[in-house]
C-alpha cells in the first residue's frame, strides 16, 4: 500500500507515525512545503517572550529523526500543486530546485491546515512591521524584529487565542500593548458575561483595550493605525490575528466538496467526496457532537485525534469519528480561561431556545486551606432533559481540571443530574468534598426539578424598575461594600422574624453574594407560600456584568 500525506504538524505527522505502527511494509510519503514537519505551534508566542527560551524545544520531530525512526519518505520544501483523483496521482514542485514531478498513491491524506486571514485593509501591504503568527519562521521573524528594532509599542489586532497570548507575551517584554477587537468581546468561545472578567484582567495588566472597533487603515508604513472609530494609534509593531481560513486550493483542484466557508467536507470516516482521499485538521468541516451542526475547529487536540483515527481507517480498521465538542483553554496573564461545548451565542444562532445557564463562584479548593480563590463557572444545559450544552470557567488554579470534567461529561452523554454523583478527587489543597462540578450539577438539578427558579443579572435592574422587589439576604456589612440599587436588606437569618415586612402583592427576587443563600431564602419563603426567584450568581455575577472599563482604556468608551 502506498500512502501520500500532504502537510505535517498535528494532523499529517501524527497520521504518518500511526500508519507506520500499523503497517511496517507500507510506502509512506509525507510532503511539506515548509522546512518543519512537526512543531509545537501552540508554544510559539511563549518563545517570542523567552518564557520558552530554547527554540529547539518547539520542534517535536525533525525530518531526519522522524524519517529514521518511522522509515518515512519525508519531502519538505515540496509543494503539492494539484491532485488528480481519477489517475490517483499528485503533481509536486520541489521548492529548492524548481523541478516538478508526479507521484502516484493508493490512498491520500490531506492535512493542509489553515492560513491567517489578511483582509484588504488600506496600507496593509506597505506595513513592514506587520506580522502574523502561524509557523516557526513567523516566530523567528517577530522575535528578530522585536529585538532589532527595540520595540516599545505594539498593537495586536484580534482578541482570539493567538491574539491574547501575543498580548501577554509582548507585555512580558515590557512592551506597551493595545488590543483591537471588532466584536464587543475577546475570546469568542466565551459569552460576554464571562469575557468581561477577561477584559478586567487585561486592563489591570495595563493593556489598552479597544472593543467594537476595527482596523480601518494602516498609515506611515505601519507606524500609525487608524481605527473605525477614527482613533489613531502610534505603534512600532503590528500583530494581525483576526482568524484563519482553510488551505483548500488542493481540495478545489481535486473537485472535493467544500462547506460554505471553504472547509473540506468529510464523513464519519474522515473520507472526502472523492474515493481514497481523506482529510483531517483545521481544514475540515464535520458535525458537532452535541447538536450535530456543521462546524470547523482549529485546535490541536481534535487534529491529533483525527490523525490517529484516520490512520486506523485507511488501514482497514473499523473506526468512526464522533465529531467536535470544542474544548479549549488559554492563559491570560493571571487567569486561566476555558470553555467546552456550545455557548449561548451559538445556541441562539442555531435556534435552540430550551437552554438555561447558571453561574457559580465556588472556591478552587477548600476555603479553609490557604490561598483559596474563586472560580467563575458557567454551565449551560437543556431545560427539557438536562443535557449539557456547554461550560465556561474563568479563574486561577483548578480551571483546566473542571473544564475537562465537563468536556468528558458531554462526550459521555451525561446529564446535569449525573454531575451531582461524579466521584471526583478530593483533598483540601485541591478541591472540596463537594467539588464545583458537583455543585453545578446540584444547582441545575434544583432548577429542572422545580425547587427553585432563577432570574439573570442582565434582567434584574429592569425588573426592579418595573416594580419587582429584590431582597438582599447578605449581612449588612456585605451590603455596605456593594449592593444592587433598589434592593432591600433582610439578612437570611432574620427572614423568619421579618416576614411581615415582605409584600405579598409584588414579584419577589432574592440575592446574596454568589447564589447559595439566595437559594436558601427562596426555599424558606416557599415554605410560607411565597413565590420568589433567586438571582443567578448573586452580587458577584451582577458586579462582573456591570463592571465598566474606564473610557481611557476603550476607544469608544464601551461597557466592557
Amino acid at each position: 500500500m502506498k500512502y501520500i500525506i500532504i502537510g505535517g504538524v498535528a494532523g499529517g505527522a501524527s497520521a504518518a507515525a500511526r500508519l507506520r505502527r500499523l503497517e511496517e511494509d507500507a510506502e509512506i510519503i509525507l510532503f511539506e512545503r515548509g522546512e518543519y514537519i512537526s512543531f509545537a505551534n501552540c508554544g510559539l508566542p511563549y518563545h517570542i517572550s523567552e518564557v520558552i527560551p530554547e527554540r529547539d524545544s518547539l520542534l517535536v520531530q525533525t525530518v531526519a529523526g522522524m524519517s529514521r525512526r518511522f522509515n518515512l519518505d519525508i519531502r519538505n520544501f515540496s509543494e503539492v500543486q494539484s491532485i488528480d483523483p481519477d489517475k490517483k496521482e499528485v503533481e509536486v514542485k520541489n521548492l529548492e530546485t524548481g523541478k516538478t514531478y508526479k507521484e502516484s498513491y493508493d490512498k491520500l491524506l490531506l492535512s493542509p491546515g489553515a492560513q491567517p486571514v489578511k483582509p484588504p485593509i488600506p496600507g496593509l501591504d506597505q506595513a513592514k512591521n506587520l506580522f502574523t503568527l502561524r509557523t516557526i519562521p513567523d516566530t523567528d521573524a517577530i522575535k528578530a524584529y522585536v529585538e532589532d528594532k527595540k520595540v516599545k509599542k505594539a498593537v495586536v489586532v484580534g482578541g482570539g487565542f493567538i491574539g491574547l497570548e501575543m498580548v501577554e507575551n509582548l507585555a512580558h517584554l515590557n512592551i506597551e500593548v493595545d488590543l483591537v477587537e471588532m466584536s464587543p468581546q475577546v475570546m469568542a468561545p466565551l459569552d460576554l458575561d464571562m469575557a468581561k472578567i477577561v477584559h478586567r484582567e487585561l486592563v489591570n495588566q495595563g493593556v489598552k483595550l479597544h472593543l467594537e472597533d476595527g482596523l480601518a487603515s494602516i498609515e506611515e508604513a505601519g507606524k500609525k493605525l487608524v481605527l473605525s472609530s477614527g482613533q489613531e494609534i502610534e505603534t512600532d509593531l503590528i500583530i494581525l490575528s483576526i482568524g484563519v481560513k482553510p488551505e483548500n486550493s488542493l481540495a478545489k483542484s481535486a473537485g472535493l466538496d467544500l462547506g460554505p466557508k471553504g472547509h473540506i467536507k468529510v464523513n464519519d470516516r474522515l473520507e472526502t467526496s472523492k474515493k481514497d482521499i481523506y482529510a483531517v485538521g483545521d481544514a475540515i468541516e464535520f458535525k458537532g457532537r452535541i447538536l450535530g451542526e456543521d462546524m470547523a475547529l482549529a485546535l490541536a487536540g481534535p487534529a491529533n485525534h483525527q490523525a490517529h483515527l484516520v490512520a486506523d481507517i485507511m488501514t482497514g480498521l473499523d473506526r468512526t469519528y464522533k465529531g467536535f465538542v470544542g474544548t479549549s483553554v488559554a492563559k491570560v496573564f493571571n487567569l486561566t480561561v476555558a470553555s467546552t461545548g456550545l455557548n449561548e451565542k451559538k445556541l441562539e444562532a442555531l435556534g435552540k431556545k430550551d437552554y438555561e445557564s447558571i453561574h457559580l463562584h465556588p472556591m478552587n479548593h477548600a476555603g479553609y486551606y490557604p490561598d483559596a480563590q474563586a472560580l467563575n463557572l458557567k454551565l449551560i444545559f437543556s431545560r427539557e432533559d438536562g443535557s449539557i450544552y456547554g461550560g465556561q470557567i474563568v479563574g486561577t488554579d483548578g480551571v483546566d481540571k473542571r473544564i475537562d470534567v465537563l468536556a468528558t461529561a458531554i462526550s459521555g452523554g451525561l446529564k446535569v443530574k449525573d454531575l451531582t454523583s461524579l466521584e471526583l478527587a478530593y483533598a483540601p489543597p485541591y478541591s472540596s468534598a463537594k467539588d464545583p462540578i458537583n455543585m453545578a450539577g446540584y444547582v441545575a438539578t434544583n432548577i429542572l426539578e422545580g425547587l427553585v427558579d432563577i432570574v439573570h443579572v442582565q434582567d434584574i435592574d429592569q425588573i426592579i424598575d418595573q416594580g419587582g422587589l429584590l431582597i438582599d439576604v447578605r449581612d449588612p456589612e456585605e451590603v455596605a461594600a456593594g449592593g444592587i440599587p433598589g434592593a432591600i436588606n433582610i439578612p437570611l437569618n432574620d427572614l423568619r422574624d421579618r416576614l411581615d415586612e415582605i409584600p405579598k402583592d409584588k414579584p419577589l427576587y432574592i440575592s446574596c453574594q454568589v447564589g447559595l443563600r439566595g437559594y436558601l431564602g427562596t426555599r424558606f419563603l416557599a415554605g410560607y407560600g411565597l413565590d420568589a426567584k433567586n438571582l443567578d450568581g448573586g452580587y458577584s455575577s451582577y458586579s462582573q456584568w456591570h463592571d465598566e472599563i474606564p473610557n481611557s482604556y476603550c476607544s469608544q468608551g464601551k461597557d466592557a
